[in-house]
């Protein structure tokens, strides 16, 4: 249309524009490719006559499923529609929705200025099926995420308590190398005081929060959009963690510490792309002071003559000789330190939720050797089956050896208690491989045979004279 407004013919400015002579005819006569909307309908509704019903039932109950609304109204009018007006239904649903249905939450981006704002939360672990020497391994992470460079890190916990909160923040900060301005938290009853009107925090978190020099900020209570960033970043960080775990081929790991190192890689390379925003953050952001032991101080605890201590509403066993005295208790997020005076004399692995036990059959052992008939009706004597195999163990013994089956078991667990769990784990695995009886006498012959026995890897290296190569260097000299 340029070209024939200047002059030029039509055949050569259809040339010059790159179409058919033809087409550019019925441009000049006014022609325009642009379809128009349509304001006329190619067919009747068939649904005209039942939509008010429709609209009032999706007035009321707007989460249905259109399919399962579909079904319905075919169920009442079988002579009038059919599965093939399925996709008719869920578009004139969708146009409802669109026009008359109701308001829907509309979420606001935030701008974040560098070394502003860090966020925290928990995220349940359990759906990945983390297992660790084949059992499963119900926990939880700590995860912290820089509002605007979105670095993040991340500590396993089992607990939402104060203990594992003040951990997972420090490793974060330490992990990061500064302390930005702003904390921001979940409501959590480690934290938050959300039943107390004068004060927003817990004494201990802003203790911790000051000796950061943070300040708390906190979402309302069942408002997790408050705190978007983090949620975003729980999805992000276990969909990476699906695919890590599926390219390593399975999920099982040796030990806690295994499993903690391969999320620290992951987090290492997540934060690769980010790290030049990260240094935006550093540059503005405080000095890390020096750790802040944040750990639960208990003075003192009775040891009962059960030879165990109850600390928040759950049971430990301490050794024996504790037995009538007062002990203090550290409590960490995972870890129960034993005190007397400034000497620990045992750490045993916290419980998480109220009474439970943790009952460490070397504390006992050495009195139910003594006393059998107590074994039996033992308040916490699942506690003494240390693995399922010790559990097998003792079935066969019962039915094997029903009268002697209580004090043949206890002999074994004082077996592991001085020569190694493992082993005696390892014994008890074989026999029940090969279907063999299962006794003392057994376990404690196999065990002997295993220790006298050479093993596989041994190599017998003979140390040679000095003689012999004081003979080599004789014979050269004298061929010289």
């Amino acid at each position: 249309m340029e070209k024939l407004r200047i002059g030029s013919s039509l055949s050569k400015a259809a040339l010059e524009a790159g179409i058919d002579r033809k087409t550019a005819k019925k441009y000049s006569s006014g022609y325009t490719p642009v379809k128009q909307p349509r304001n006329y309908k190619t067919r009747n509704n068939p649904f005209e006559e039942v939509w008010p019903w429709v609209k009032s039932f999706l007035a009321n109950n707007e989460d249905l499923e259109v399919k399962n609304l579909f079904s319905h109204l075919m169920e009442y009018h079988p002579d009038k529609f059919h599965e093939g007006q399925l996709r008719t239904f869920q578009r004139k649903v969708l146009e409802w929705k669109c026009t008359e249905g109701k308001e829907l939450e509309v979420f606001f981006s935030q701008l974040y200025k560098p070394g502003e704002l860090a966020a925290s939360d928990y995220t349940d672990m359990n759906k990945l099926g983390i297992t660790i020497q084949g059992l499963a391994f119900p926990h939880k992470v700590f995860h912290m995420v820089l509002c605007y460079s979105k670095w993040e890190t991340g500590t396993v916990c089992f607990s939402e308590s104060f203990e594992s909160l003040s951990e997972g923040i420090q490793a974060a900060l330490q992990s990061i190398g500064g302390v930005p301005k702003r904390h921001r938290t979940d409501s959590l009853s480690a934290a938050v005081k959300n039943l107390d009107e004068k004060k927003e925090f817990t004494d201990r978190y802003k203790a911790l929060l000051d000796h950061y020099g943070l300040e708390g900020q906190k979402t309302n209570p069942r408002s997790p959009h408050e705190n978007g960033v983090c949620e975003q970043s729980h999805h992000r960080f276990k969909r990476a963690l699906e695919q890590a775990l599926l390219l390593r081929g399975k999920r099982d790991f040796r030990s806690q510490k295994e499993y903690s190192v391969f999320l620290d890689k992951l987090f290492v390379q997540l934060n690769k792309s980010r790290r030049g925003k990260l240094l935006e953050e550093l540059e503005v952001m405080k000095k890390l002071p020096i750790l802040m032991d944040t750990r639960t101080y208990i003075p003192k605890v009775r040891v009962s003559v059960g030879s165990t201590i109850r600390v928040l509403n759950n049971t430990y066993s301490v050794p024996s000789q504790l037995i009538g005295k007062n002990v203090s208790v550290y409590l960490s997020s995972s870890i129960v330190d034993v005190y007397v005076g400034i000497n620990k004399v045992d750490s045993l692995k916290r419980l998480s939720g109220d009474n439970g036990a943790n009952i460490n059959y070397r504390h006992v052992i050495h009195s139910l050797l003594r006393k059998p008939g107590a074994f039996p009706d033992y308040k916490y004597r699942a506690e003494l089956f240390p693995t399922s195999l010790f559990r097998r163990a003792y079935d066969s013994l019962l039915k094997n050896y029903p009268g002697t089956s209580d004090k043949q078991y206890l002999k074994i667990l004082a077996l592991a208690s001085s020569e190694g769990e493992f082993k005696v784990n390892k014994v008890i695995s074989s026999l029940l491989q090969l279907s063999s009886q299962i006794n003392f006498e057994v376990i404690e012959h196999q065990l002997g045979l295993e220790q006298t026995s050479p093993r596989e890897d041994s190599v017998d290296v003979k140390i040679p004279s000095l003689s012999e190569y004081d003979s080599l260097m004789n014979s050269g000299a004298r061929n010289d």
